[in-house]
């Protein structure tokens, strides 16, 4: 079985990356910089805190020999805790802050990944699975969400307090600050090293989970075909084996990971264990000032010495979750970069009114005929009724180079007619409705409609004057009439009551709980493959177009049902143009024409009689000496 693989690549341009990122951190800069005003604040507020020890020791020794006083000793106490304070606030300020920048760019960025998926191309979605698609709002948002709130605040703060701390450290003793260089690159060294370490080992437990995640999702779907076939014992083994594989590397990851901050630790209790060895010499040798000075200085420069390795710390265990946002703000800026569905057409789909003499005027008002507004080059207008008329010329055809799904295929379908595609799978049927509708654009060939190319058409207008019903359904979540009035947002109740009747649906949704204002959830769960079909060809008719495309609609009705709805649907299709894909030959013998198509190539065209006649492919077919697969 294939699983998806969602595991985060190696980040291809990471400064690139983080600047798009920080191009929608700008967009609440206001609050972003009030989050660094506080992270500087509350940093200048913790080194001078360090700093004000020494001055709190040396009026305490002072107080002693008789050089300071109890009064002095209170404004130094004083200061510190109004520093303090000023720290707090200003990480309260900093949080606050940074969680409006979050927020604010996880909703810019969730809307502008559905705006943009609005306009992509069918192809982006064909060459993707859904869990795939998704995975760009969860896993890569939540990444991205992390390294925002977490991640980049750390980086700074850590940069900002280790220069701070360092410069305060020579300030105070450069003979003690030159060893603490040395000790500076033999964490940095370690930290480095582990962090790769882990790393490596983090990118592997991601592709580990998002293999675990995928076998879950494909088994909870085949959860009956697992049944039925007794695979249970299989499918836990499967699991099994996943499972194991993410535990191993998520120990590997975690263990390097864990190791850090006691070796951050350790080497900072040695830092701080030898600062005041070699600063206690200095004392006393006089190098760091007079007694009290020198005292109030080392204690002061050991404070600095222990806080100087936990910012590192706390940077480095961010490293991981940078790479992986990384990654996942590159899937999403994939997905923004997109080229979206090129549409160039200029022919508008317009309400008009039709004279006797065949004049066509726009009309303002809905008047139930329509027309194709064509502007020139020249700035003349004409009009042309809207019928149906349909014709591929010399259409080729390929999804991927090298593979060509249509070869020189040319069909008419003129206003009212009944075209049924008869193939096997891959032949070419469902094709030739994606190139109508526009899916996918033709790079050789023309198909006219109504006369005009329809590359000039705009694509929305296009795709308003046809309707289909594909074989696998989707209800949205709603109401039985919002369902329906889909198809036609201005719809109104009676004509969706009658559009209803017409798909003999209006049956079975008399009879649910609360009729037509019966709520609908996951996809129509709680109704029959046969009613959501039923509904889905309700939404058809409420949408009355010119052109209908029936991709094996009753394909997975039951045969009572799927009589029921032809008898409606003879009442829809008439005087319309409709192109029927079935497998099922009985659906189509009325059709006006068959196509045979076979290796994207129509092979043969008639009727149902004529084509018996022949004794070619379809009589095989229909004869059952061949099956359509």
């Amino acid at each position: 079985m294939a699983h998806i693989n969602r595991s985060p690549q190696k980040v291809k341009n990471p400064g690139k990356t983080i600047a798009r990122v920080l191009s929608y951190i700008s967009k609440f800069k206001w609050s972003a910089i009030f989050a660094l005003l506080g992270l500087f604040t509350a940093v200048a507020a913790n080194v001078a805190a360090t700093y004000y020890i020494k001055i709190v020791l040396e009026i305490i020794i002072n107080i002693k020999l008789g050089l300071a006083t109890y009064a002095d000793l209170a404004g130094a106490f004083g200061t510190m805790i109004a520093i303090y304070f000023a720290g707090i606030f200003a990480l309260f300020l900093q949080e606050r802050m940074i969680i409006n920048v979050v927020t604010g760019v996880m909703r810019v960025i969730r809307d502008t990944m559905f705006e943009k998926m609005q306009r992509l191309p069918l192809r982006y979605f064909d060459g993707r699975t859904h869990g795939e698609i998704m995975s760009c709002y969860t896993n890569d948002t939540d990444a991205l969400r992390q390294l925002i709130a977490q991640a980049l605040p750390q980086i700074i703060s850590t940069v900002v307090s280790v220069i701070s701390m360092f410069t305060m450290m020579v300030i105070l003793s450069w003979q003690l600050a030159i060893f603490v260089i040395g000790m500076l690159a033999l964490m940095l060294i370690s930290v480095a090293r582990l962090a790769k370490k882990s790393g490596k080992y983090f990118m592997r437990q991601q592709v580990s989970l998002s293999k675990v995640n995928g076998y879950i999702e494909e088994y909870i779907e085949g959860q009956k075909v697992t049944k039925v076939f007794c695979h249970e014992q299989k499918v836990k083994q499967g699991f099994k084996g996943l499972n194991e594989e993410l535990c191993d590397n998520a120990t590997a990851a975690n263990s390097y990971a864990n190791m850090l901050m006691p070796i951050m630790g350790n080497l900072s209790y040695l830092l701080y264990a030898l600062v005041a060895i070699i600063g206690s010499f200095l004392v006393i040798g006089g190098q760091l000032g007079a007694y009290a000075a020198g005292v109030a200085t080392l204690v002061s420069f050991m404070q600095y010495s222990r806080q100087l390795s936990m910012p590192i710390g706390h940077a480095a265990q961010q490293f991981n979750g940078i790479l992986l946002a990384l990654a996942g703000a590159e899937r999403i800026f994939d997905l923004l970069d997109t080229e979206p569905e090129v549409d160039d057409g200029y022919v508008r789909l317009v309400n008009a009114t039709i004279s006797e003499d065949g004049t066509i005027t726009e009309s303002e008002t809905t008047t139930g005929r329509w027309a194709w507004k064509h502007p020139h080059k020249d700035g003349t207008l004409t009009y042309t009724e809207l019928k149906g008329d349909i014709r591929f010329e010399s259409v080729t055809f390929a999804y991927e180079e090298n593979k060509t799904v249509l070869k020189d295929v040319s069909l008419y379908a003129t206003p009212g007619q009944k075209i049924a595609l008869v193939g096997s799978t891959g032949a070419g049927k469902t094709t030739i409705t994606n190139l109508l509708t526009r899916f996918y654009d033709l790079p050789d060939g023309k198909i006219r409609y109504d006369g005009i190319n329809i590359n000039k058409i705009k694509k929305d207008d296009l795709r308003r004057s046809l309707a289909m019903v594909l074989q696998d359904t989707h209800l949205f979540t709603g109401t039985v009439k919002e369902n329906i009035r889909y198809g036609r947002p201005d719809a109104t109740d009676e004509e969706i009551f009658a559009a209803a009747k017409l798909a003999n649906a209006d049956f079975f949704i008399s009879h649910l709980p609360h009729g037509y204002d019966t709520v609908l959830t996951a996809d129509g769960a709680n109704l029959s493959q046969g009613q959501r079909q039923l509904l889905s060809i309700a939404r058809v008719a409420v949408a009355n177009p010119p052109v209908l495309i029936l991709d094996e609609a009753t394909s997975s009705i039951d045969t009572r049902t799927e009589w029921l709805i032809e008898k409606g649907m003879d009442g829809l299709m008439h005087g319309r143009t409709v192109f029927v894909i079935a497998h099922r030959l009985s659906t189509v013998r009325n059709a006006d024409a068959i196509l045979v198509l076979e290796n994207g190539q129509i092979i043969e065209r008639g009727n149902h009689d004529s084509l018996l006649q022949q004794k070619g492919k379809y009589y095989q077919l229909y004869m059952g000496m061949f099956e359509l697969s």
